[in-house]
C-alpha cells in the first residue's frame, strides 16, 4: 500500500479509539487492517422487486474485489422500490422520493462510518440516481455498478416485457384480448432477475452513468443473469482501490462537459425522460451547472439511432449482443459527438477506454447508422409556454403527431382519469389533464405508465394527448407531457386549466400553450387557492421541502424562499 494514500486511519489509532476498533472487530476487522483503506459496498439487494433480487450475490463479488486490492469492504444495505408494482397505485408516490431516501441514507453510512471508498450497487430506477447523489455527497472516490438488465418474456414467438402487461389491461378492456390471454402475457413479460428491458429509465441511467465515467466500461448494459455482471462487480471493488491510490474523486469525473456525455448517449439511444430529472438532480449535489436548458442544446444535434423499446422493437440484451454501450459511445466519440478528455474511473480518459472497446457488430440493426436516424435530432424534447414557464418534458420517439389541439378533460387525480378512460369517456382529440401530481402536489411526482399505456392499448395512443405535472415511465411512449412547471400545487398554470380550453402541444416549435389571454389566467390566479400540503410521515417532509421539477425535484434546495419565482 503507498504511503500516502490518503485514508481516514486516525478514526481508529490511539488507546481513546480502543472502542472503535472493538467494534470492528466484532464483523471481522483484524489488526492489519486499521491500516488499510474502508471501502463501503453499498447494496440495494431486495425480494420485492426481480430488478434487485440477485444483488446480494454481486456485493459479495464487489466485495471481493476490494479485498484482493488491499481494501477492507464492508457491506451495507438502502432501500429499494418497484415503480411496476406501485404504478397505478397511492404507493407510486413513495417511488421518487425513495432516490432521496436512498441517497441519504447511503451518504449517511459513509459518514457515519468514516469510509474511505465506495462501490454502490443499484438496480431498479431510482436506485441509480440515488446512489449518484449519495456518490457526490459522500465525497469519497467511489463506483456505480448496475445490477443489469433482465431477459425479454416470450409469448406467441414475440418478445414482451412489463410494458406488454400494462398495454394488454387496454387491450382486454377494449375487448380486443380475452382473460386468458391476458394471464398468459402476465404470467411470461418477467422472467427473471434484472431491470425492464427496454431502453427504460434503469437502463437509461446506468447508460447515462456509463458515458459519464462513473461505471466501468460494459456495466450499462451486461445482462443481469450473466457472468459478465459478477466480474463488473469485482472490477469496480478493485478500481476503487486505485482511484484511491492515485487520489481521483467524482468531483474530478463528473464535470460539465461529464454530463453533456451523458445526455449525448440518453439522446442517441432514446432514453427515459426522467432521465432529465435525475441528472439535473445528480448535477445538482456535485455542483454542476447543469440547466433544463441544457438538453435542448444538446438534443438539436445528436441523432436518434436506438431501435430500443418503448418507441423501437429490441431491448437492452440485444444491445448488448452487438456491443453494447461501450460500442454506441465508440461510435459517438469517432463521429465528434462525445469529450474524449473526460477522466472516468478506470483512471483514463473515454477516449483512452475507447480505444480498446469493440464496434457495433457487423450487419446489426439495433442501432442505426448516422445516415439513417430513427430522427435527425433527439427524442427528448423540453417545451415552454404558457401552459409550462418553467418548462416540460415530452419524449417525441415514434411519435407521428407533431402538433395536437383540443379541448382539456381536466382531472386532479391520476384515479378519476383512469376511470373516464375506462369507461370511453375521453375520446380522440381530447387533452387529457391530470394534475395535482407534481413533486409537492403528489406528493412524490408519480409516473403515470399505467394510464398511458391503457390509452396505447385502447388504440388511443396518438390521439388523445395526455398532460401532468406528474411523471411518465421510461416505458411510456404516444403523445404525452410531463414534468409540467410551475405545478398545480404552487398555483402554475396547469392548475388554472378548466374544462374545455384548448390546448396546444407543438413539438416542432417545443411549444405547450392553452388558448387564453394572460389577463384571464391572472384573473383565474386570484381566484385559485392552493390545496393543503400532505404533512404525514416520508411523504410530508417531501411535500414540505421537495424543489420544482425543473430543478430536478431535489429536497436540499434550501436557498429558495415563500416566493413561487424561487420553487
Amino acid at each position: 500500500m503507498k504511503k500516502d494514500l490518503r485514508i481516514k486511519s486516525h478514526v481508529f489509532e490511539g488507546t481513546m479509539k480502543a472502542p472503535n476498533r472493538a467494534m470492528l472487530r466484532a464483523v471481522g476487522v483484524e489488526d492489519e487492517d486499521f491500516k488499510k483503506p474502508m471501502i463501503g459496498i453499498a447494496s440495494t439487494w431486495s425480494e420485492v422487486t426481480p430488478c434487485n433480487v440477485h444483488i446480494y450475490d454481486l456485493a459479495v463479488s464487489a466485495k471481493n474485489g476490494a479485498k484482493q486490492a488491499g481494501g477492507v469492504p464492508l457491506i451495507f444495505n438502502t432501500i429499494t422500490v418497484s415503480d411496476g408494482i406501485s404504478m397505478g397505485t397511492q404507493g407510486m408516490r413513495y417511488s421518487l422520493p425513495s432516490r432521496d431516501v436512498i441517497a441519504d441514507s447511503i451518504e449517511t453510512v459513509v459518514g457515519a462510518e468514516n469510509l474511505d471508498g465506495l462501490v454502490t450497487i443499484g438496480g431498479c430506477d431510482k436506485n441509480i440516481p440515488g446512489c449518484m447523489i449519495a456518490i457526490a455527497n459522500a465525497e469519497v472516490p467511489s463506483v456505480f455498478v448496475y445490477g443489469g438488465t433482465i431477459a425479454p418474456g416470450t409469448h406467441r414467438g414475440k418478445d414482451i416485457d412489463i410494458v406488454s402487461v400494462f398495454e394488454g389491461v387496454g387491450q382486454h378492456n377494449n375487448g380486443k384480448i380475452d382473460d386468458g390471454e391476458l394471464q398468459a402475457i402476465e404470467c411470461k413479460a418477467c422472467p427473471g432477475a434484472g431491470s425492464c428491458g427496454g431502453m427504460y429509465t434503469a437502463n437509461t441511467m446506468a447508460s447515462a452513468v456509463e458515458a459519464m465515467g462513473m461505471s466501468l466500461p460494459g456495466s450499462a448494459s451486461n445482462p443481469a443473469e450473466s457472468g459478465l455482471k459478477a466480474k463488473d462487480c469485482e472490477a469496480a471493488g478493485e478500481a476503487v482501490y486505485h482511484l484511491l491510490e492515485k487520489g481521483i474523486y467524482p468531483k474530478d469525473i463528473m464535470t460539465k462537459e461529464a454530463f453533456e456525455n451523458a445526455i449525448t448517449v440518453v439522446m442517441a439511444l432514446g432514453g427515459s425522460t426522467n432521465a432529465i430529472l435525475h441528472l439535473l438532480s445528480i448535477a445538482h449535489a456535485i455542483d454542476v451547472d447543469l440547466s433544463i436548458d441544457d438538453f435542448n442544446r444538446i438534443q438539436a444535434k445528436v441523432p436518434h439511432l436506438a431501435d430500443l423499446k418503448p418507441s423501437g422493437k429490441y431491448v437492452m440484451q440485444d444491445l448488448h449482443r452487438v456491443g453494447g454501450v461501450p460500442a454506441v459511445m465508440k461510435m459517438l466519440y469517432e463521429a465528434g459527438y462525445l469529450h474524449g478528455d473526460c477522466l472516468t474511473v478506470t483512471g483514463k480518459t473515454i477516449a483512452e477506454n475507447l480505444q480498446d472497446a469493440p464496434s457495433l457488430a457487423e450487419g446489426q440493426d439495433v442501432i442505426m447508422p448516422f445516415d439513417q436516424p430513427k430522427r435527425t435530432d433527439g427524442p427528448l424534447i423540453v417545451l415552454k409556454g404558457n401552459l409550462a414557464p418553467r418548462g416540460a418534458v415530452a419524449k417525441v420517439s415514434g411519435v407521428k403527431v407533431n402538433q395536437h389541439t383540443g379541448p382539456a378533460r381536466v382531472f386532479d387525480t391520476e384515479a378519476e382519469a383512469t376511470e373516464a378512460v375506462m369507461n370511453n369517456e375521453i375520446n380522440a382529440g381530447d387533452v387529457l389533464v391530470i394534475r395535482y401530481v407534481g413533486p409537492k402536489g403528489g406528493p412524490g411526482m408519480p409516473e403515470m405508465l399505467s394510464i398511458s399505456a391503457i390509452l396505447v392499448g385502447k388504440g388511443l395512443g396518438e390521439k388523445v394527448a395526455l398532460l401532468t405535472d406528474g411523471r411518465f415511465s421510461g416505458g411510456t411512449h404516444g403523445l404525452v407531457v410531463g414534468h409540467i412547471a410551475p405545478e398545480a400545487q404552487v398555483g402554475g398554470p396547469i392548475a388554472l386549466l378548466e374544462e374545455g380550453d384548448l390546448v396546444t402541444i407543438d413539438s416542432d416549435e417545443k411549444r405547450i400553450s392553452v388558448a387564453i389571454t394572460d389577463e384571464e389566467l391572472a384573473l383565474r390566479k386570484k381566484q385559485w387557492t392552493a390545496p393543503p400540503l400532505y404533512t404525514k410521515g416520508v411523504l410530508g417532509k417531501y411535500a414540505h421541502n421537495v424543489s420544482c421539477s425543473s430543478k430536478g425535484a431535489v429536497t436540499d434546495f434550501f436557498h429558495r424562499t415563500l416566493e413561487e419565482s424561487e420553487y
